[in-house]
């Protein structure tokens, strides 16, 4: 390691110190001086100059998630990727666990600060709601700083400590970075989730059981929800990281590393991105048991155009990255016999995106609605019910796990014996469980909204079990496979990297979206029929506001990670290893 290197990483650490200080003081600040809801002394809410309360909470808030979840997720695949390379004795996997893993020291640094900032902004502009999160929440503020200091602890151990420690001692670093990492997550959702759906607490909102307050209705699926989702967004921003490095390489070496970097990074996110819409379905259902009026609020009044842009940005991730996928299968010798199904992949994937798009009620003239003959079209408001949007991103998902599953074979040839049967076992499944959800999705027609409801049960238990299933079959049909020519890691074109660029910056996207949504739904409550909002941002702001809003985020979150992309070239370990000759 350089000179300079070694003082950048000095300088990370120092900053990382800083931060958690700062943390602890303002942790420590909420818990002595909280105010209370009875401290008539104090005022409810003071504002932000230029502008605003309630624009400035969104946007550290939001920041500082982003940042969370990056810092959350990226070692869990690094630790993946580490223990792969421990077991097969390949050296390139331990190389790019490492170059995983330095994302995180001044990501680290900034989700600390940013948590700081945003406890420090919560006691000043909303010195009442603060008062009564302490009341709650007191006891629970122990262990998370606690918790937060074992997470520096190991993080840095695990960081600095790469190549020092005996491999099985570093993975253990790594398992316990993962475990305090999300043990972290879980105590701070119990303080999010409570305000959409309180538990625990009497009619007046007295504490009355610390365990229910924090096991409400909604912790425990976004909890799940959150570990998907922060792998899925961590892993497209490893992705970026890596295409940033591809268009910057010097040479064919690093060019393969990168173009290698990006693929795994992209694997993970699209990987995590298939069962994400599944916890997202639980979620919903949970939000419906709690309060039918919130579930209402949430997809049916308020707020049901916002999941239409969610439908089009999701649409748009798995077209990138099904885009990625076909790209990269040119590099693949021997694949170029699958091409000629992607035009059928690319056909089901805009008619589901289009399905999927399609909104239920349309915005429309006095004059046009009469036209129509009501609010919803004739034939479009037909496609724009449950039923046909849970059987659209059904039949997406498994199109996009026919891209993997193609590519994965792109060079292999089986050998085994029952070869042809398998492949008519992988066929008779797919074909059995499309039909199956599309059935589903016509039945839901013909019967109430209770029952319609639970449909989407059986089919994603079927999507689920298709992709088990035929994966399990994969792995023994290319068994000792031959292979049919090489992965020309490297050999790839810029508008492969853009992909990964797109898709990062469209899952940010959808993440602040649906960060308003989850708090946005509660409307003119700070804790959902308990505390109400009556300063003077209670209102619903508007689509095109809110879409603003989180567009600054997101463009302020690249900022940084563009930040942390160029400090992370910086602190390198070493040079790329001259190992990487073919595909992993």
């Amino acid at each position: 390691m350089t000179s300079g290197a070694r003082t950048t990483e000095r300088r990370l650490l120092i900053l990382g110190g800083v931060s958690l200080a700062a943390t602890l003081v303002l942790l420590v600040a909420t818990e002595a001086f909280g105010f209370t809801p009875q401290d008539a002394s104090q005022p409810e809410y003071r504002a932000m100059p230029v502008i605003g309360s309630r624009v400035a909470m969104w946007v550290v808030a939001q920041l500082h998630l982003m940042f969370a979840a990056f810092v959350l997720a990226v070692p869990m695949f690094a630790l993946i990727i580490e223990i792969i390379g421990y077991v097969t004795k390949d050296k390139r996997y331990d190389d790019l666990a490492y170059e995983f893993t330095k994302l995180l020291s001044v990501s680290f640094s900034f989700t600390a600060t940013l948590g700081a900032l945003l406890t420090f902004m919560l006691i000043v502009l909303y010195p009442r709601l603060a008062g009564y999160m302490v009341k709650i929440f007191s006891w629970t503020f122990f262990p998370y700083v606690l918790l937060f200091f074992l997470e520096a602890i190991f993080l840095y151990s695990y960081y600095y400590g790469w190549g020092k420690f005996s491999p099985k001692v570093h993975i253990a670093l790594g398992v316990g970075l993962n475990i305090v990492g999300t043990a972290i997550m879980f105590i701070a959702d119990a303080w999010l989730t409570f305000m959409n759906t309180p538990n625990g607490i009497s009619e007046t909102g007295e504490l009355v059981s610390m365990w229910d307050a924090v096991n409400n209705f909604i912790w425990m699926p976004i909890n799940v929800h959150r570990i998907i989702a922060n792998v899925a967004f961590g892993g497209s921003v490893a992705a970026a990281y890596g295409a940033y490095k591809f268009l910057g390489a010097k040479n064919d070496r690093e060019r393969a590393h990168y173009d290698w970097m990006g693929y795994i990074g992209n694997f993970i996110a699209i990987s995590a991105l298939l069962p994400l819409p599944f916890a997202g379905y639980w979620l919903g259902k949970e939000i419906y048991a709690y309060s039918q009026s919130l579930g209402i609020t949430l997809m049916g009044g308020t707020f049901s155009w916002l999941f239409i842009i969610q439908a089009v940005l999701i649409g748009n991730l798995f077209l990138a990255a099904n885009y990625y996928l076909w790209v990269s299968m040119e590099r693949i010798e021997g694949a170029e016999r699958y091409r000629k199904f992607i035009k059928y992949l690319l056909a089901s994937i805009a008619v589901c995106f289009l399905v999927w798009a399609t909104p239920h009620s349309l915005v429309a003239s006095v004059e046009e609605s009469r036209a129509m003959g009501g609010s919803h079209h004739p034939v479009l408001g037909v496609l724009g019910v449950m039923s046909a949007k849970n059987t659209a991103v059904n039949i997406l998902i498994l199109t996009t796990y026919i891209s993997f599953l193609l590519y994965r074979r792109g060079n292999k040839e089986a050998t085994v014996s029952w070869a042809r049967t398998g492949n008519i076992i992988q066929f008779s499944i797919f074909a059995a469980v499309i039909i199956f959800v599309v059935f589903l999705g016509v039945y839901g027609y013909f019967v109430e909204a209770r029952v319609r409801i639970g449909l989407s049960v059986p089919q994603v238990l079927s999507v689920l079990f298709a992709m088990i299933a035929v994966t399990i079959i994969d792995i023994f049909l290319f068994k000792n496979a031959k292979i049919r020519g090489e992965i020309r890691w490297g050999d790839m074109p810029a508008r492969a990297q853009y992909a990964l660029f797109f898709i990062a910056i469209t899952f940010a996207w959808t993440m602040g979206l649906m960060g308003y949504v989850r708090a946005g739904m509660r409307q003119h409550w700070h804790v959902y029929g308990v505390m109400a909002d009556t300063s003077p941002d209670a209102f619903t702001p508007t689509l095109g506001f809110a879409s603003n809003v989180i567009s600054i985020t997101v463009l302020i979150f690249f900022t940084f990670i563009a930040f942390v992309f160029w400090l992370a070239g910086l602190s390198g370990k070493k040079t790329v290893s001259e190992t990487v000759e073919e595909a992993p």
